[in-house]
């Protein structure tokens, strides 16, 4: 009975705490960033505010996971990054680049993040950047620099463009319009071209710097 009991507590716990998570997204895309209070996460959620301390410690460990669970580049880990020797890495970032594009593009949640960011100062978002920033790092020094010897901060500096460019796409395609340089980015066919246009700018680099 006590394994019963300790294995409902457990479940009870991840289902709350799922709502919690659930709550945060939801006001996020309806009410925007400026709503998100304990009360209201909690009332939207349907479990008590004081189960946000219990299980997150407070308001920024809540946010902190959740952010966790959206951003893409601060799940790209070192345990998920298997170097290829012989290209320098060429495959991986062209794949990472296109990961991001249509996983920005299909979750609208990472989206308010980004928006989120760009307007309000924060620990959580703060706590995010330098998540995703540690991640690049190990990137850059463990497959990237090697191959590009001295030229790797232009590396880097073409990685910055290129990743800033794509969030940019998927927002403005979300938000303000679906066509941009003439390209329709909310259809399969636009979507493609720019998709082309990560592999040919990725290509150009690697056979040029």
């Amino acid at each position: 009975m006590e394994r019963k009991s300790a294995a409902g507590n457990i479940r009870n716990k991840e289902r709350s705490k799922k709502k919690f998570l659930d709550a945060v997204g939801k006001i996020l895309k309806t009410k925007g960033y400026a709503a998100l209070k304990i009360n209201h996460i909690a009332a939207t959620a349907g479990v008590d505010k004081k189960m946000i301390y219990t299980y997150f410690g407070g308001m920024d460990g809540l946010l902190d996971e959740y952010i966790r669970s959206q951003d893409y580049w601060s799940n790209v880990t070192a345990d998920k990054v298997m170097p290829d020797v012989d290209d320098g890495g060429r495959k991986i970032i062209e794949g990472m680049l296109q990961m991001q594009y249509e996983y920005v593009f299909s979750n609208k949640d990472a989206q308010k993040l980004l928006l989120w960011r760009l307007a309000e100062s924060r620990k959580a978002l703060r706590k995010m950047t330098d998540t995703q920033e540690a991640n690049g790092e190990y990137i850059f020094k463990n497959i990237a620099d090697p191959h590009f010897g001295e030229h790797a901060e232009e590396f880097r500096s073409v990685m910055a463009i290129m990743v800033a460019g794509l969030y940019y796409l998927n927002m403005y395609s979300s938000v303000n319009g679906d066509t941009f340089c003439g390209i329709n980015l909310t259809t399969s066919e636009g979507r493609d071209q720019i998709k082309k246009a990560i592999s040919f700018m990725t290509s150009l680099t690697y056979e040029n710097l």
